[in-house]
């Protein structure tokens, strides 16, 4: 039987975005994390990470074009995006993508820097597999 989208999985931790940066003209990574929990993630597009830092600044007029897609797509089908699930797949990160309305429905293996774009537009869960979490030393 397939997992509910409103169902618990306990192989992941929700995270948001703690900083976005910039590592050189085409390269950018995405801190993500909770209070015991962290996750870095780099090796996507610099562009993406712009857009991720204007999402998170409240920029939110004129979002990319595959962004408007998915928008459109979900005002017409009566859905909502609401919630994303990173993790790795033969050393590359991916993303379901996770819509409710008239039907549920799982969008499988997505770039995870856009599910992470589209989850700080949408102002949703970013949720992380726990395998690929860091635990954060207390000082």
């Amino acid at each position: 039987m397939p997992m509910r989208i409103d169902e618990i999985d306990t192989d992941y931790d929700t995270v948001k975005v703690d900083k976005i940066g910039i590592i050189d003209s085409q390269t950018g990574a995405v801190l993500l994390k909770d209070e015991k929990v962290e996750f870095v993630m780099s090796g996507f597009s610099s562009e993406v990470a712009k857009i991720i830092s204007d999402f998170i600044d409240g920029n939110r007029d004129d979002p990319p074009t595959i962004y408007r897609l998915v928008e459109q797509i979900c005002e017409e089908n009566e859905l909502l995006l609401v919630k994303v699930k990173i993790y790795e797949n033969g050393g590359i990160f991916r993303a379901n993508l996770y819509f409710t309305g008239k039907k549920d429905m799982v969008f499988r293996n997505f770039r995870a820097s856009d599910a992470i774009a589209l989850a700080t537009y949408y102002n949703i869960p970013i949720l992380v597999r726990k395998s690929m979490l860091k635990n954060i030393e207390k000082s």
